[in-house]
C-alpha cells in the first residue's frame, strides 16, 4: 500500500523534478506526482526523517496538520489556476476541490495565513503581471491583453490593483525595469 506525501512550496514543474530524483535516491517508486502531492508506492517508515529533513534543505516542507493541508491544496488550486491563465471563477474552483463552502474556507485562510483569500489571489496576479511585464519582449502583450489573461473585466481595474500593491503604475513597473518579483511560494 502507497503512502501520500503533501509538500508545501511544490509549486512548478522544477519543484517536481527535484522531489522525483530526492524521492528516488531514497529507494521509493512514484505512483503519481502532482503540485504539492506526492503518492509513493511504499511505505516510508525508516526513511521518513530523512526526508523530511532532506526536503526542508531544499524549501520544502512535509506537511501533516490538517489545516495546512486545507491551506497549502487552496494555495496550490490558485497557483495553477492563475499560472495556467485559467482564473475564471477560482473561488467556485477551490471550493469543488476542497469541499467546503466559500465562507468557511475564506475564514480559516484568513485565521492560517494573516491576510484574505482574496488579497491573496490579488497578490498573486500582480506577480503574474510582473512576470508577464518582465517577459513582454517575448509575448509583446500589451496591458489590457494581460488584464485580459487574468480575468480583469478592464486593464483600469488591475491597474488600480496593480499599483495599490506595488505603489507604481505598471508603466513605471515597465520603465524602471527593476524587477522586483516575489517567489510565489513566498507570497502571504
Amino acid at each position: 500500500m502507497g503512502h501520500t506525501l503533501l509538500i508545501k512550496n511544490m509549486v512548478c514543474a522544477r519543484c517536481k523534478s527535484t522531489i522525483i530524483e530526492l524521492l528516488e535516491r531514497h529507494g521509493l517508486d512514484i505512483e503519481s506526482i502532482e503540485l504539492g502531492k506526492v503518492v509513493v508506492k511504499q511505505e516510508l517508515k525508516n526513511n521518513y526523517d530523512a526526508i523530511k529533513n532532506r526536503l526542508k534543505d531544499l524549501g520544502f516542507e512535509l506537511i501533516e496538520d490538517e489545516v495546512k493541508v486545507l491551506i497549502e491544496r487552496v494555495k496550490l488550486t490558485v497557483i495553477q489556476c492563475i499560472s495556467e491563465n485559467n482564473s475564471h471563477h477560482i473561488i467556485s474552483k477551490i471550493t469543488k476541490e476542497i469541499g467546503k463552502n466559500d465562507s468557511a474556507i475564506s475564514k480559516l485562510f484568513s485565521k492560517s495565513e494573516g491576510i484574505t483569500l482574496e488579497k491573496y489571489i490579488i497578490n498573486l496576479k500582480i506577480e503574474k503581471v510582473k512576470e508577464y511585464i518582465q517577459l513582454n519582449q517575448l509575448n509583446q502583450l500589451n496591458f489590457s491583453e494581460i488584464a485580459y489573461n487574468l480575468n480583469y473585466n478592464t486593464s483600469s481595474h488591475l491597474a488600480k490593483q496593480f499599483k495599490s500593491v506595488t505603489g507604481m503604475s505598471m508603466s513605471e513597473y515597465k520603465k524602471s525595469q527593476d524587477w522586483d518579483r516575489k517567489e510565489l511560494d513566498q507570497i502571504v
